[in-house]
């Protein structure tokens, strides 16, 4: 290897890099750039190329060029009518800049030129056998070269010049191409292409696997579209317009507008997907399309604006009930302390006392000073849970428990809600599955101000709070376990 320097001028390139033994066109734009290119074709039609580390930029400095590039020759240069000079080059040998000279008409530069040895050993042959394994390989699976690429590949019998050929043919980076240029060695230079090339062969071979996974889904979404049209076309033809294909249209349609939570909107998605693919004579169509119209109903996202005022309220308790001023106080703290927290969910006020008292007329009272939707739920004569939290899916003829009714009804997603006649709930039921149907489809699924009114006797009212426990028995005592997992509890009697 011997090595000479030289004083030549220098072409910065944007994005593009030149190898040895090389020839290919350049359009050339730059005023510096032209007259270094004048000033080769006046001397000895040697100039210096080298690339830009950022392409933005119009005039670079020392800084912004790579300091490997190739010493080429010019062979031919052609100005072209929109001002432009194409030029022919050939790459002749790897140089690298030692000193950079910034002159007012051109570029130039002293550079150091390196030649690549004739010795060529053992190892040399291996890695080059290797090389061309590989490179036919490549070529196989990219189909982007030609097989006659390899066949002058293959005839080229110089190591450094084998891997810089075959470098040249690869699709890779700029920084990756300048790793090559900068590579002197000749055998650190083979094996550098190897392993670029090997691994190019690894993303050709995930590439094609991809390709071929998007080509099977889109056979198959293609198909499916493609029988969807014709399903459409025969309903048209036949005048089936109120069919299946339209109602699912219209449900898509309303789901879309019904402003649902993003985990809710996919479940309902989901279940449209089912009731497209289910007969229509089969009993879980009617199922599925009974469960989606309820996701729909419901008031997902409307709510009534609390009104707060304390006056406003007392006004309205005095106005439609006289006396109970226990009652009405205890109702005014609550409103109070709502109006300074404004951090109180799902309370509870448990009204007591025997019928025709004003438990009932009194929770539309505090639903009116609230603003807010008033639903009443008579539970009299319940005894399956499942009124409450609503029938399984696997049911014929399932429906929503009466929680989900009333919201529906509400119309809003903070009514205050009446439970009456607890007290009427067969004993069974109510001991066993209370505390259970509360947690499940109050506690944990909305949000709302529940009243409950208990039409019992005044057999409890004859009790003081200390014999409390002995008179109410089993069913109170489980009941107050409920009341104590939410935030408030509040027993007026």
């Amino acid at each position: 290897m011997t090595d000479k320097e030289i004083i030549v001028p220098l072409l910065p390139l944007r994005g593009l890099l030149v190898y040895p033994t090389m020839v290919l066109h350049l359009d050339v734009g730059r005023d510096k750039s032209v007259q270094a290119l004048e000033k080769a074709m006046v001397e000895d039609h040697l100039i210096f190329l080298t690339t830009q580390q950022d392409v933005s930029l119009d005039e670079p400095g020392e800084e912004d060029l790579f300091t490997m590039g190739t010493l080429t020759k010019v062979k031919q240069m052609l100005k072209l009518p929109n001002g432009t000079i194409r030029v022919l080059v050939e790459g002749l040998n790897r140089a690298e800049v030692i000193e950079f000279y910034d002159y007012e008409t051109h570029y130039g530069a002293k550079i150091k030129i390196y030649e690549d040895s004739d010795e060529k050993d053992a190892e040399h042959q291996a890695l080059m056998r290797t090389l061309l394994d590989y490179f036919e390989q490549y070529i196989k699976m990219s189909k982007k070269i030609t097989g006659e690429t390899f066949s002058s590949t293959s005839d080229i019998e110089e190591p450094g010049r084998l891997a810089d050929i075959i470098a040249s043919h690869l699709p890779l980076k700029l920084k990756e191409k300048q790793e090559v240029l900068e590579t002197i060695d000749m055998k650190k230079r083979l094996s550098r292409v190897i392993e670029i090339i090997n691994n190019e062969k690894e993303v050709l071979f995930l590439e094609k696997k991809i390709g071929q996974r998007v080509k099977r889904s889109m056979e198959r979404t293609q198909k499916e579209y493609y029988l969807r049209e014709q399903m459409k076309a025969i309903q048209k033809e036949l005048g089936d317009k109120e069919g299946k294909t339209g109602e699912i249209e219209v449900l898509n349609e309303k789901i879309e507008e019904a402003d649902m939570p993003e985990h809710i909107k996919e479940t309902a998605l989901k279940e449209l997907d089912r009731y497209e693919k289910v007969p229509s004579s089969s009993a879980e169509s009617s199922v599925i399309r009974n469960y989606i119209e309820w996701l729909i109903s419901l008031p997902w996202t409307k709510a009534t604006k609390d009104d707060l005022n304390i006056h406003k309220a007392e006004k309205i308790l005095n106005r439609d009930h006289h006396g109970l001023e226990k009652v009405k106080e205890r109702v005014l703290e609550y409103l109070a302390v709502q109006q300074l927290t404004k951090s109180l969910k799902g309370p509870i006020l448990c009204l007591v006392g025997p019928p025709g008292v004003g438990k009932t007329s009194l929770a539309k009272s505090i639903a009116s000073s609230l603003n807010r939707n008033f639903v009443r739920i008579s539970l009299g004569g319940v005894r399956d849970e499942s009124e409450i939290r609503g029938h399984r899916r696997t049911y014929v003829g399932a429906m929503p428990g009466r929680i989900i009714q009333g919201m529906k009804k509400a119309g809003t997603i903070n009514p205050v809600f009446l439970l009456d006649e607890v007290d009427k709930m067969s004993n069974d039921f109510r001991e066993i599955h209370l505390q259970r149907c509360w947690r499940c489809s109050i506690q944990s699924k909305i949000i709302i101000s529940v009243i409950i009114i208990l039409k019992k006797p005044t057999i409890f009212l004859k009790s003081c709070s200390s014999q409390r426990r002995i008179i109410w028995g089993r069913f109170p005592a489980r009941f107050e376990i409920v009341w104590k997992s939410f935030r408030l509890q509040v027993i007026l009697r």
